[in-house]
């Protein structure tokens, strides 16, 4: 990405600056006695971000379709939970002054609308899809404008999306049954994405056919191929993790009621 920006006179390492100033401002909001865990994992999914947008993922996505499916599911199935669970929005936005918090307040309000579970499931999956139709997705390749809106798009969805899927508020608006049935819906979503396509005959983006040389000497099929597979196996595992962990909070209570149950005296006759 380094050298695109620099083509584009666009500021060298902007995206990288914006990270570094949100991470800081999430250790500056830390208070006492907040787990130590939460900062893992916030701190782990900034760190994914740089893997996606500032490493040779990045280099390479535009050279191998299989590495930029890497890094859409960097940007989409692993860093937003992360970040999610280090639940950022109180540590980010508390170290700024009180007049400032209440404007950012009044936005994210407004933003309630898309951020239901119905229009968070729709608008990630649809643009997980909608970006992979061939004449968007070659535009990408060809428009750095094209490929950070993708990205910016691939993220914020996701990130409304995973909200739901791994809650970390008090009161959820799923219950873990509905969890289960939300991840489950997305799981499906890319399976057919990832039939679609390991099952095409010929390259289905015209960028990556027209290269004369790959790295690592792949065909063009191959490597939409090996793409799919990325898209069918590592890209679920995150999903998969959400949906066993809410179908094991589903089925614990029940149990735990039956423990209890069988603690208690039996009445003798």
């Amino acid at each position: 990405m380094s050298a695109l920006l620099r083509a584009g006179n666009w500021p060298l390492e902007w995206p990288l600056v914006g990270l570094v100033i949100v991470a800081a401002l999430y250790r500056l909001g830390r208070r006492g006695g907040e787990p130590l865990y939460r900062s893992a994992c916030f701190y782990g999914g900034v760190l994914v971000l740089v893997l996606a947008i500032d490493s040779p993922v990045d280099a390479y996505a535009d050279r191998l379709f299989w590495v930029h499916m890497v890094q859409h599911v960097l940007l989409t199935m692993v860093a937003p939970p992360l970040l999610l669970l280090g639940r950022p929005w109180p540590r980010v936005i508390r170290p700024f002054a009180l007049e400032v918090r209440r404007p950012i307040a009044r936005a994210l309000t407004a933003c309630r609308a898309v951020a239901r579970p119905i229009p968070a499931f729709v608008l990630f999956n649809g643009v997980l899809v909608a970006w992979h139709v061939p004449a968007l997705f070659d535009r990408t390749l060809t428009s750095q404008f094209v490929h950070d809106l993708e990205h910016g798009l691939f993220f914020g969805t996701a990130m409304l999306f995973w909200a739901h899927l791994a809650p970390t508020s008090r009161r959820p608006r799923l219950s873990d049954l509905q969890r289960v049935a939300y991840g489950v819906g997305a799981i499906l979503v890319s399976w057919g994405l990832a039939v679609v396509l390991g099952l095409a005959t010929h390259p289905l983006y015209t960028r990556y056919a027209d290269l004369v040389h790959r790295p690592g000497g792949l065909s063009a099929l191959a490597d939409q191929q090996l793409a799919a597979g990325i898209m069918w196996v590592p890209a679920s595992v995150p999903f998969t993790i959400a949906v066993l962990v809410a179908a094991y909070r589903f089925v614990e209570p029940r149990r735990s009621d039956s423990a209890l149950r069988d603690l208690r005296p039996r009445e003798t006759t």
